[in-house]
């Protein structure tokens, strides 16, 4: 799944200064970055394959502050290009950012800046949407990262509307993806938008992944905490509700004992995981009867009690919007993948009752928040954004082919 927005009237109207030119791609490097994320854009854009219909790119490759570059395995990177190439670029991609914890170089925050204000189209792969946030390019925007940054990205960048269950989101002149394989997916799109489907068909044969694909993060989201929400006192509320998931509760329960107002929890939770409790509460109880399901044989009606569901067509309806499958579907699937002789419970530790179970391993260790999703109000009741879309996603844990996100 990914954001198409409607680009405000400003931002379609601006037009590139006269010294960039829309056919150059700059691609912004910084040491500690991983490798894979950093060769997305420097593969899609940089490679001459006109002979398969691929309209040619030109590609800076940038380094972001002084080198040589450090990346994954202990590589080392010489761009050859400085920040000052940066002014010739129609488009700017920040694939990845070393540290979601530390501040980029304000150097290249300065350069990201004058490249919007000259038009350039801005681009953030994974965790360049940090990168993008901290120039302040994000501020009042859609945007979306990697699943297990989400929260993070939330609460440092609180006027940011993240949403990570989507793949991408296209907001006009700043665009931002989800990890790895959907920076393929955004580079597609972005294709796609400059030169139309053929190209970008072309060019998806030519990497061999799939033009298009369907669905969205939420099928990868975990629900253990990071480090630093384990430490706060609401923490200890969240652990009890991933405890008690067998039991009919609501966020005005969980309000209460945190001896807050409604209103005050709501607000807390959202600092502080960068979640809506409400959504927060149900996708813990999908995730919950999608291991059920996995690695049990009760019936859908008893995973749907166990989950602390009302009735099993609350559970059919939730589950559908999240992972695109009935629940008895689902089942049916993930037991047709399963090796052969392999028994429920036999590929991964059986789940007990929600109510036998103790706080996640990850609740204070690091880790990610359970699935956040969108801060946005009209998404908190999990209707889908009633805007343009392109047709991205992931798939994972349903029916279908294998592919990593």
């Amino acid at each position: 799944m990914s954001h198409d927005s409607t680009a405000s009237p400003d931002a379609a109207a601006r037009k590139l200064s006269g010294r960039r030119r829309k056919e150059i791609v700059a691609v912004l490097l910084f040491s500690g970055g991983p490798i894979f994320e950093s060769s997305i854009p420097l593969s899609v854009f940089g490679i001459d394959r006109q002979d398969a219909g691929v309209p040619r790119y030109r590609l800076l490759v940038c380094a972001g502050e002084e080198g040589p570059l450090r990346t994954t395995g202990g590589l080392e990177l010489t761009a050859p290009h400085g920040l000052e190439a940066i002014s010739r670029a129609g488009t700017v991609v920040v694939p990845a950012w070393r540290s979601i914890t530390s501040p980029p170089p304000e150097e290249a925050l300065d350069a990201l800046r004058r490249a919007h204000e000259e038009g350039a189209r801005i681009v953030g792969l994974c965790t360049g949407a940090f990168v993008l946030a901290a120039a302040g390019l994000l501020d009042g925007r859609p945007a979306t990262t990697h699943w297990m940054y989400a929260p993070t990205l939330a609460k440092r960048y609180p006027s940011v509307h993240v949403d990570p269950r989507e793949l991408f989101v296209d907001d006009g002149d700043v665009l931002t993806s989800a990890g790895t394989a959907a920076g393929i997916d955004l580079c597609l799109h972005i294709v796609r938008t400059d030169h139309g489907n053929e190209a970008a068909g072309a060019l998806a044969r030519r990497l061999v992944v799939p033009p298009r694909r369907s669905g969205g993060q939420e099928r990868y989201l975990d629900r253990s905490l990071p480090e630093e929400i384990g430490a706060d006192p609401l923490a200890e509320v969240v652990a009890w509700a991933l405890e008690h998931l067998h039991e009919q509760f609501d966020v005005e329960t969980l309000a209460a004992r945190a001896y807050m107002s409604r209103r005050t929890f709501d607000r807390r939770f959202r600092s502080l995981t960068g979640s809506a409790p409400l959504q927060w509460l149900i996708t813990q109880r999908v995730l919950q009867a999608q291991r059920l399901l996995e690695t049990s044989d009760y019936s859908v009606d008893e995973v749907a009690g166990r989950c602390g569901f009302r009735s099993p067509v609350a559970l059919r309806g939730h589950f559908r919007r999240q992972l695109g499958s009935s629940p008895a579907a689902y089942r049916a699937a993930y037991r047709a993948r399963r090796p052969q002789g392999d028994k429920p419970g036999e590929t991964e530790a059986a789940v007990a009752p929600a109510g036998q179970q103790g706080a996640p391993a990850g609740l204070s260790g690091p880790g990610p928040v359970g699935p956040a999703p969108l801060l946005h109000e009209h998404r908190d009741s999990g209707v889908p954004l009633q805007s343009r879309r392109a047709t991205a996603g992931a798939v994972g844990l349903l029916p279908g082919p294998r592919s990593g996100n």
